[in-house]
């Protein structure tokens, strides 16, 4: 097959992506309103994981019929960088005060756990030559831990926002007039077409990686992350059309949660061992500049700071592109 036929079948799936994502989002929103939930919880929980069904999808494929588990580690780490990137997007996209001065700082909560868990699945691609990683059967002992650990962050996420609810007294986003069976039916198509782009994106990816000059890992890290991570971009600009920062940002940091549970899942299914020891270690360099990427995300929560450069975007975002950047410079560097 041309590369040209392959870099259409991948453009493809990217586009199916896109077009799918905010028609899964505008019917998850009325599920979420017609079943009484806030619209923090939407962002950071029901749209997070649906918004990350590509990742999941290309995880699944990349470890099965693609059999590339760097493709596939790399994506989830990828994405992680990705939505941390996406907030100087949406700091662009808002006028008046930085995005970081308008979200509630709840959300340091949520970018803490996303620290803990990018931290733990990185902390194990630096130990493993070591021989300090365990398994049990084929599944690496790490992914019970992340598992775990996203369990308890769910958990304390969702306690905390409904503490903040109640002493505000906050009432929840109404419900629109489209019925529950019909947006619940939508809900399932728009599911459907992202899983089905999900699933062919890595099988495209691991032949144009063949065919060029490009290592599996920047396959994964770079292209397949970008469009997987799509839905999270319009989910997160469709829910600021909407007047609701913090349903923009709960997506992204709630995305970022969700992806780091995909390493579990995927090490599930992958049979060949611990998903964790069979991929490249370079991904580390992404899963570090991600834990920094959150450590700058938490800093501007908690500072708000007011100067923005231009009047356009504000230093935290600056930073945290910054970041991103040196780190598909040295993903390229590295694998030169």
């Amino acid at each position: 097959m041309s590369l040209a036929l392959l870099w259409t079948q991948f453009l493809a799936a990217a586009l199916l992506i896109l077009f799918a994502a905010p028609r899964l989002t505008r019917n998850a929103e009325i599920i979420a309103a017609r079943r009484n939930i806030s619209d923090n919880w939407i962002g950071l929980i029901l749209l997070a994981s649906v918004t990350s069904l590509p990742e999941l999808a290309a995880g699944i494929s990349s470890v099965s019929a693609a059999d590339a588990p760097d493709i596939a580690v790399g994506a989830v780490f990828g994405s992680c960088v990705f939505n941390l990137a996406m907030l100087v997007v949406l700091d662009f996209a808002v006028r008046g005060e930085s995005v970081y001065r308008q979200a509630r700082q709840a959300h340091i909560l949520s970018a803490g756990f996303g620290t803990m868990l990018i931290g733990i699945a990185g902390l194990t691609l630096m130990v493993r030559d070591l021989g300090l990683t365990l398994a049990i059967g084929h599944v690496g002992a790490t992914s019970l831990v992340i598992a775990l650990v996203y369990i308890v962050a769910t958990r304390a996420i969702h306690n905390y926002e409904a503490r903040i609810r109640e002493r505000a007294g906050e009432e929840v986003t109404k419900a629109p007039s489209r019925s529950l069976q019909t947006a619940q039916a939508m809900f399932a198509i728009a599911a459907f077409a992202i899983i089905l782009g999900g699933l062919w994106l890595p099988v495209v990816g691991a032949r144009i990686a063949d065919q060029t000059f490009l290592d599996r890992s920047i396959m994964g890290t770079i292209f397949i992350a970008a469009a997987t991570s799509l839905p999270e971009l319009s989910v997160s600009l469709a829910a600021l059309r909407l007047g609701s920062v913090n349903m923009a940002i709960a997506n992204l940091l709630g995305s970022n949660l969700f992806n780091i549970l995909i390493l579990a899942i995927e090490d599930a299914v992958y049979t060949a061992g611990p998903l964790l020891n069979t991929a490249s270690n370079i991904h580390a360099v992404t899963a570090m500049a991600a834990v920094i990427m959150c450590g700058v995300v938490i800093a501007g929560l908690l500072y708000r700071p007011k100067t923005r450069l231009f009047k356009m975007v504000g230093w935290t975002s600056i930073a945290l592109f910054s970041i991103y950047i040196l780190n598909v410079y040295l993903i390229f560097f590295t694998m030169r």
